[in-house]
């Protein structure tokens, strides 16, 4: 399945990597006789929680890059890419941040932009997406993507991923706690077997949950997005075309890392995954723009 969770994964990974390191080193203690120390916890969980979505906004542009084998363009090799490089170029400057990298890769039509900082960031096209709409569909993603960067999202979406991370380590260990005192009963102060199962199985459910909110919030950014767009184009009437054109082309799955910054996503079998909303809504919203 190509459809790999990159920006949730490595949430998740660098999470379970500092829970089972902090663990060994004993500052993953939170039980005693008098209870569950709270505040040790949410610290404990707040460092966790953030140091996964940092992480994972930090690598994101060149796991993007690898993800899908975007080639960067340093010297356009074609009229296409000088233009894509030319367009970008114009968006960027009415956006009022620096020139992002353009990139082209392999495969359906797609495009998303990345990266951790507004004028070191990373636009990218897919050869499906430039093969099957006109260049005013395409420089309306193009300005869709600027205006994920402009806007901020990377970091905004770190900072809610973040937020949830810390519930997600938080509740977790809460459960555990009680779940252990419950089968040992006997147990004072100390982790059981008990805690160490439940804290695992926790943070999967947890996570999963987690995953939700953030889709939610992904579904909203990006009617924020399109609106950007059509800002920087002065109609809404290229992103509504490109979007139409995307209603009748099966757009490619991206990684989960990039998905969130894509064009289009398309939904799988449950649409509160879908980290795009309807193209119809999309469409709706933007006829509201005068």
């Amino acid at each position: 399945m190509k459809r790999i969770f990159l920006f949730v994964a490595t949430n998740i990974a660098v999470i379970a990597v500092m829970s089972i390191v902090l663990s060994l080193l004993g500052v993953d203690r939170f039980i005693s006789q008098a209870g569950l120390n709270l505040p040790m916890l949410l610290v404990f969980s707040l460092v966790v929680g953030f140091t996964g979505s940092i992480i994972s906004l930090l690598i994101s542009k060149p796991m993007a890059k690898w993800s899908t084998g975007a080639r960067v363009i340093d010297a356009p090799s074609s009229s296409t890419e000088l233009w894509l490089i030319d367009s970008v170029r114009k968006l960027s400057e009415r956006a009022g941040i620096a020139m992002p990298e353009v990139a082209v890769y392999d495969g359906e039509p797609n495009a998303f932009a990345t990266g951790a900082f507004k004028n070191s960031a990373l636009v990218a096209v897919s050869t499906g997406l430039l093969q099957s709409m006109t260049k005013e569909e395409v420089e309306a993603v193009l300005a869709h993507e600027v205006a994920h960067v402009a806007n901020g999202d990377m970091v905004t979406m770190t900072l809610v991923q973040g937020v949830v991370n810390t519930f997600v380590v938080f509740l977790s260990r809460v459960v555990g706690y009680f779940v252990d005192r419950a089968i040992n009963k006997d147990n004072n102060g100390g982790q059981g077997i008990g805690y160490t199962i439940t804290v695992i199985v926790s943070q999967i459910v947890f996570g999963i949950a987690a995953s939700v909110i953030v889709a939610w919030f992904s579904r909203h950014r990006e009617f924020r997005a399109d609106a950007g767009a059509a800002k920087l184009l002065g109609s809404p009437q290229p992103m509504m075309k490109a979007l139409a054109r995307l209603g009748g082309l099966t757009p490619s799955s991206l990684p989960e890392g990039m998905a969130s910054m894509g064009i289009s996503d398309k939904p799988g079998f449950m649409s509160l995954f879908s980290s795009h909303p309807p193209i119809e809504q999309r469409i709706a919203a933007l006829r509201e723009i005068r």
